[in-house]
């Protein structure tokens, strides 16, 4: 049985699968599988997958598209391995990405979370993940709430998880179409502490086309009120899905959505937002718009405006 199974579900992503791919092959710490599912592409991501799939340690799937969710739920099912290590199709890991993880798993046997940190690629710039803890000078131990309010310290391509973790908390909801990462995360921070190694070791790529980038709809995401029973007794998961109900409301207000606005508007701790994210708030939507476009402007310069500072 490998220590690590590697899971990815693929759909079109023939223009990164290669390097992705090529970068787990490469890996320092080789007791691993790979399972992949080729969730109904129509690109050529299928054909770069057989390449690979001659090394008996990789195991291929191919299936009518199932969505982003159940694709990933479909390979964790078929992982055979103690410990899952999650990957995107179009994201790269170093060398030593299953090593770092393989050596805080016998450093906290006891632990069943643990993650990397990566560097976000967007169009050539590269930009360093921020986070609401100091990046620690060595591995840490954390709370996923209180180290999540800027970027979270989970991703879909830095974490590796006990498989036993899914029996504990579930699976990626098929219902949520853009945001499946997010509700998984919430439910595992209720239940676990992470590991953190502040190493840059994951090249996350930002994809223009990305279901995540499309996704301007409310009811594409994850409204989290599953989760409001425990607020009262967690002060950094309220605060986190405080911040998540504001990212909301701007996308409602964005979309025209008033009724949704207003639901989510009236759950919303208003004193726990900063000064920038209340102007936010009062704009209409047409400014809305304009201080996007500006926020995007700038960006393009280097110069990055966050509303979560």
């Amino acid at each position: 049985m490998p220590k690590f199974s590697v899971v990815i579900s693929v759909y079109n992503k023939e223009d990164f699968l290669e390097a992705t791919l090529r970068s787990v092959m490469a890996q320092t710490f080789q007791d691993f599988e790979v399972v992949i599912l080729n969730d109904g592409s129509t690109d050529g991501s299928e054909k770069i997958i057989e390449q690979f799939a001659t090394d008996p340690r990789v195991r291929f799937y191919s299936e009518e598209n199932k969505g982003a969710a159940a694709g990933r739920n479909y390979v964790i099912q078929k992982a055979e391995g103690d410990y899952i290590a999650l990957l995107d199709a179009d994201d790269l890991w170093q060398p030593g990405y299953l090593a770092e993880h393989h050596r805080m798993i016998e450093k906290y046997s006891q632990e069943s979370v643990f993650a990397t940190n990566s560097e976000v690629i967007d169009k050539g710039k590269v930009t360093p993940r921020r986070y609401s803890i100091p990046l620690p000078d060595e591995d840490v131990v954390v709370d996923f709430f209180e180290a999540s309010y800027l970027d979270a310290i989970l991703h879909s391509s830095t974490t590796v998880l006990k498989k036993e973790v899914f029996d504990r908390v579930g699976m990626y909801n098929p219902e949520v179409r853009s945001g499946q990462d997010t509700d998984l995360y919430v439910r595992i921070g209720l239940q676990y502490r992470v590991v953190f190694s502040a190493k840059v070791l994951v090249q996350y790529f930002v994809i223009k086309d990305s279901l995540f980038r499309r996704s301007k709809k409310l009811s594409d995401k994850p409204s989290f009120e599953e989760y409001e029973s425990y607020e009262a007794d967690n002060p950094a998961l309220k605060k986190f899905l405080n911040l998540s109900r504001y990212s909301l409301c701007i996308i409602a207000k964005l979309e025209g959505n008033q009724e949704g606005f207003k639901k989510i508007y009236e759950k919303l701790d208003r004193e726990m937002l900063n000064k920038k994210q209340r102007f936010l708030l009062r704009q209409s939507r047409k400014n809305l718009k304009q201080f996007l476009k500006l926020k995007n402007s700038l960006a393009q310069l280097g110069i990055k405006l966050s509303s979560f500072k």
